[in-house]
């Protein structure tokens, strides 16, 4: 077995991952029409030609107007299971999957509605494949802070029902103490807090989303190569970066995988792991990331078990189920040869 085969087919984690990035053009144009919904796109073609990003703004215009054909509990049912059927072709045996209900909400539609709906495709995964989630709910930082609070208590009365809350949407002239007010209730209800930075981000925001934030892992967080004294700390504190590669070149943070801070952030002791963000717009699930990091940096069977290894610790999954995947991380005898060094 080689590397690329190997980290293809081990089981692993994906811990950022945005279910409203997974409606593929395919899809969205199916719920259009079931909700009766004109789409600003003649066709799937066209739509899929759209994806064609200058920045995260430029990206996140056109995911709110794809996002409006999300309006019953069958529609979020059917993003969740189309997300978690890839999700398992990928091997992956856990999905944390950010959700947005303000993205919902905005739009007159229940909270109940978009959680019910992808609880039920959860459900459908788990009985059909024994596929694990969690469900992780994401507050729009282009937003007030006192918007992001009234989701908070729109939340409320279903927090047995959420596993943890994070940050997203365009970080520019959002930092992370923004927000200091709305993740102190958030730490209050116990449960475990991320945030998106250091993507288009300064390394700042890393230092922000950590000690003001207080969060437990960094998303993204490829910035921090700029900051040798936040290197080390990541490192030391064993603070995981759930890093998206192809999402990271789609939205021009790199202009070629070859430049990818990936290589720095493994060698400075960072608990790297890879991720698909928004898969239907960036050009590939978890695998198709795996295949493009492979082909710019050859890594070997060690690395990926590493990589692997880094994103099952880095979940909120029981202590019970990590132990159970991590024996089944040791690789087969390589039959990869390698030049002699």
């Amino acid at each position: 077995m080689n590397a690329l085969d190997y980290a293809l087919s081990c089981p692993k984690a994906e811990l950022h991952l945005h279910i409203e990035g997974s409606l593929e053009p395919e899809l969205a144009f199916a719920l259009a029409r079931r909700n009766g919904i004109a789409l600003p796109y003649a066709s799937v073609e066209a739509l899929r030609a759209a994806y064609n990003f200058a920045d995260l703004q430029s990206f996140l215009d056109l995911y709110y107007a794809c996002a409006d054909v999300l309006r019953t509990e069958a529609d979020f049912h059917d993003l969740m299971l189309a997300y978690l059927r890839r999700a398992r072709a990928d091997h992956i045996v856990h999905a944390e999957i950010f959700f947005d209900p303000q993205t919902h909400t905005a739009r007159g539609i229940p909270f109940e509605t978009v959680l019910r709906g992808l609880e039920a495709g959860a459900a459908a995964a788990k009985a059909e494949w024994g596929m694990s989630t969690r469900l992780i709910l994401c507050f729009l930082r282009h937003l007030s802070e006192d918007a992001c609070l009234a989701c908070l208590n729109e939340a409320e009365p279903y927090l047995d029902r959420l596993h943890g809350f994070g940050l997203d949407s365009s970080e520019r002239g959002n930092p992370p103490a923004k927000f200091a007010r709305l993740f102190e209730r958030c730490r209050a209800t116990g449960l475990p807090v991320v945030a998106h930075a250091g993507e288009e981000g300064p390394p700042a925001y890393i230092h922000e989303a950590l000690d003001i934030l207080k969060v437990r892992r960094i998303d993204h967080g490829v910035r921090a190569v700029e900051d040798p004294a936040l290197l080390a700390r990541l490192a030391r504190e064993g603070i995981a970066l759930t890093v998206c590669p192809l999402s990271n070149l789609r939205l021009r943070v790199f202009d070629d995988m070859r430049q990818h801070s990936l290589p720095q952030l493994l060698a400075a002791g960072v608990k790297v792991t890879i991720n698909s963000d928004d898969p239907a717009y960036f050009g590939g699930y978890l695998g198709d990331n795996i295949r493009a990091v492979q082909a710019a940096f050859d890594w070997d069977i060690a690395t990926w078990q590493q990589i692997a290894r880094h994103s099952i610790e880095a979940s909120f999954a029981t202590a019970e189920q990590k132990a159970s995947w991590l024996d089944a991380l040791t690789p087969p005898p390589t039959t990869e040869k390698r030049p002699s060094p």
